[in-house]
């Protein structure tokens, strides 16, 4: 079984101080929180950016001083940016990280009802137009699926070409409003995608660790961090992004998994040829 990749979310773009002190908002509190992440065994860090009040902001030149920031300290680690930006911006808003054509970025595949008032909306059009700038920009991508609709709406899109191998899932899942993370909600999504493709699970909250273990035992990879649990455990506030890390470490290791470096974690997800 290949190495484990773990991917750490480290902010998010709803979350905030007040949730959990440790997440993090200026460049060198994200740049910091990354390399904990890093130095704890995760290989790709998946970025959304902030101002220094915690502002959520998809603009280009944020995203470039932050992960600047991060590689100083990170040598070698893949950085994912977010296109999913926070909820309400519109498609052009959060494509701009794509103009400094970042190694990596999210692509989301469908839209979703986002906590009790708010819409996450990826209409296909927007999909479509969100992959021809990936491809223009020659950054690789990671597809962002809440439900198995938006499975079954990436499959149409690669059918059609307009997504393109290697297909690599990230079944987020826990979401209020979306589909829940159970061991049956995780193989129903598995089951559904080519036998050949690639996948990660990213679980909200209490799905965090339930998910990264089936991910664990069933070859697959794992995404942690405060942008998607807040806790280490029950009623305990994590301390830390590496906190995290460090548990999906722990618990692949005691499933027999080793963990990718970030030259690994390329050649696994097949983003070198």
């Amino acid at each position: 079984m290949n190495k484990l990749v773990i991917t750490c979310a480290i902010t998010g773009a709803e979350v905030t101080k007040k949730d959990n002190p440790a997440v993090p908002y200026t460049i060198a509190e994200t740049a910091e929180s990354a390399y904990g992440a890093y130095k704890a065994g995760a290989s790709i860090i998946h970025l959304h950016a902030r101002e220094d009040d915690g502002t959520p902001t998809q603009h280009w030149h944020r995203y470039n001083e932050l992960i600047e920031a991060i590689k100083a300290r990170c040598p070698g680690i893949i950085i994912q940016v977010s296109t999913g930006g926070s909820v309400g911006m519109t498609a052009e808003e959060r494509m701009s990280p794509l103009e400094i054509s970042p190694e990596m970025a999210s692509l989301d595949c469908g839209t979703l009802n986002f906590g009790k008032n708010d819409i996450f909306v990826n209409t296909i059009s927007e999909i479509e137009m969100f992959a021809a700038k990936m491809h223009e920009k020659n950054v690789q991508y990671e597809l962002g699926v809440f439900e198995k609709g938006h499975i079954d709406t990436a499959l149409r899109l690669w059918k059609k070409g307009i997504i393109r191998e290697p297909l690599r899932f990230c079944f987020a899942l826990g979401v209020y409003g979306g589909m829940t993370g159970e061991a049956r909600d995780f193989e129903f999504m598995k089951g559904s995608i080519p036998e050949d493709a690639l996948f990660s699970v990213a679980g909200v909250g209490k799905y965090e660790y339930i998910l990264a273990e089936q991910a664990i035992i069933h070859g697959g990879n794992v995404r942690v961090g405060l942008e998607d649990n807040l806790y280490i455990e029950k009623g305990v506030l994590a301390s830390s992004n590496a906190a995290l890390v460090e548990k999906a470490v722990w618990m692949a290791h005691s499933h027999g998994r080793e963990i990718a470096t970030p030259t690994e974690a390329r050649m696994i997800l097949k983003m070198v040829k």
